[in-house]
């Protein structure tokens, strides 16, 4: 803590990145909604983590019908979260305590009470007539084509000033934005200089394959029923029915990532991190959008973020896939975040002990090849939150309830004092419930309690800074199954090996009778190496050196 920021251009590479969810971090006026000044207040039990940079959800001005994702002005912070003010110290103080800011960037779509789609709305001869994605009916007065919203039903929204359809990807509300209009993206790009300019350190960019479609508008193709996977939207989305070749992930985009690249390489150490929603080509789209040094600087697909559980098998799948088609892209890997169910609750149903597999599946995470975010509450083990109808706010779940219960059980407050009101979020009702199994996992519990997952996670993220290997070093794997998985990490003359037990059953990786091997200390999991044969007990993990 206290440390000065560099100006490392490569700060990003192998960071640690740790995700805010404003609205249910911190409140600090009694309004039952988390703000900046909360999140002010709580920086250093990130920088207690062991963190590298903080990425913020949304706090523009927004009428947060999808709470913070459909922005009605770029430049401003919803009154909810609190003034520019506030944020500037924000930035200054996480900068003060070693933190780097990123912000989510959310420019595919805009708000529909953005001025700018009022304008375009109004005429189809105004200025920003073609700012959004405008297109006549057809004969019979159905939409353009079947592109799908991932919201459900159409992407398309009659409007009855223009006579005719606009695209939405997701809430009517949202249209989206014309990248094909070159002065959209100086628009754009603009916005994001501008928060550069007010201190920002990068951007986490929503949506980042959905800028473009394809003029024509042709039709999606149908996906064969066994190609369908609930990666991008649930399985109870017709969403999942189309190969969406034509509504995004377009060759386009590639120009204007350069574009935007451009802008951030303007500033001395500037980075960004792509959201990839491609059901079908997901890695093979962040290693375009990342190889080389022209367009953003990593991005996750939802490989980790999906349903299915994870695996050594898959891990190895995964990790081998983008290696094989990224030459020198670079991935940033998350478990959770603010639109899928809580990894402890996702994966970790059913399992022996779940405190004990998080905690394996941490070391895990911060071993992978690539940078990692942390969604918050992740380093308490938090669960996923099991709301009743009357409490969901989400207008996903509540459009899929309930065999989809939409994303307001993984986005529940912060919970900081067990003891206190609402788990030391709010002095009012919280706009989300805490629950209340939530409340003996409470920062003030964990802290400082040896074996707590909170500590797991401190001395983890610090085992991975003492051992650059971890940090930025290539990969190759010694053996994957089920339950194990082994590989090295290695930089320079430096290699570690790495093993985990993903499950709650002894197991043994064999190097070889005539392999040495040395551990490594300080991570804090179980695990012994003899004879070139490491043994691993349930959900642990072992870390060291050969020869």
């Amino acid at each position: 803590m206290g440390a000065e920021v560099t100006t490392d251009k490569d700060w990003w590479r192998g960071a640690v990145i740790y995700q805010i969810y404003p609205r249910s971090y911190q409140d600090s006026d009694g309004d039952g909604i988390g703000d900046l000044r909360g999140i002010i207040r709580r920086l250093p039990h990130i920088a207690e983590l062991g963190a590298d940079a903080i990425w913020l959800s949304p706090f523009f001005t927004s009428p947060m019908l999808d709470f913070g994702y459909d922005v009605s002005d770029y430049r401003d912070i919803d009154p909810m979260f609190g003034t520019l003010k506030d944020f500037d110290d924000l930035t200054a103080e996480a900068h003060r305590l070693g933190l780097k800011v990123m912000i989510d960037l959310v420019l595919s779509h805009s708000s529909d009470q953005h001025p700018w789609f009022k304008e375009s709305r109004s005429s189809r001869s105004n200025p920003r007539a073609d700012w959004y994605v405008w297109a006549d009916a057809k004969p019979d007065g159905t939409p353009p084509n079947n592109w799908l919203s991932i919201f459900g039903g159409s992407a398309w929204q009659w409007d009855t000033r223009r006579q005719q359809y606009y695209l939405h990807n997701f809430l009517a509300e949202q249209p989206d934005l014309n990248f094909h209009n070159r002065d959209v993206q100086d628009a754009l790009l603009d916005v994001t200089r501008y928060w550069l300019e007010r201190g920002v350190d990068g951007f986490r960019l929503d949506t980042i394959n959905f800028y473009f479609h394809s003029q024509g508008l042709e039709d999606n193709p149908a996906l064969p029923p066994h190609e369908r996977n609930d990666q991008t939207a649930p399985a109870v989305n017709p969403y999942n029915y189309q190969d969406h070749i034509y509504d995004k992930s377009r060759p386009e985009n590639l120009e204007f990532l350069r574009r935007f690249r451009a802008v951030l390489d303007e500033f001395p150490a500037a980075a960004s991190v792509g959201e990839v929603g491609d059901a079908q080509r997901g890695l093979q789209i962040v290693a375009d959008y990342t190889g080389g040094s022209e367009r953003v600087h990593m991005c996750y697909a939802f490989d980790f973020l999906e349903p299915e559980k994870i695996s050594g098998s898959k891990v190895r799948r995964v990790l081998e896939a983008f290696q094989d088609v990224a030459g020198d892209g670079w991935s940033c890997w998350a478990f959770s975040n603010h639109d899928v169910v809580r990894h402890a609750t996702r994966w970790g149903k059913g399992e022996a002990d779940v405190g004990a597999y998080v905690k394996v599946l941490c070391a895990l995470l911060m071993s992978l090849r690539g940078s990692v975010c942390i969604y918050e509450g992740e380093e308490l083990g938090l669960t996923e939150a099991d709301l009743r109808f009357e409490d969901l706010r989400d207008p996903y779940g509540i459009r899929f309830w309930p065999e989809f219960k939409g994303r307001d059980g993984c986005r529940t407050p912060m919970v900081w004092e067990a003891a206190s009101a609402h788990g030391g979020f709010s002095s009012a009702q919280p706009w989300l419930p805490v629950p209340p199994e939530h409340l003996p996992l409470a920062v003030d519990r964990q802290s400082g309690r040896d074996g707590s997952v909170l500590e797991h996670y401190r001395r983890v993220l610090a085992f991975r800074r003492a051992n650059p290997a971890l940090v930025s070093g290539d990969m190759e794997f010694l053996f994957a199954d089920a339950d194990v998985v082994a590989f090295t990490r290695r930089l320079g003359n430096e290699e570690v090996v790495c093993a985990f037990n993903l499950g709650a059953a002894s197991a043994t990786v064999d190097l070889g009778a005539g392999t040495a091997l040395t551990p490594l200390d300080g991570h804090g999991l179980a695990g012994g190496a003899a004879g070139g044969s490491i043994s691993l007990g349930a959900y642990g993990a072992w870390f060291g050196r050969r020869g």
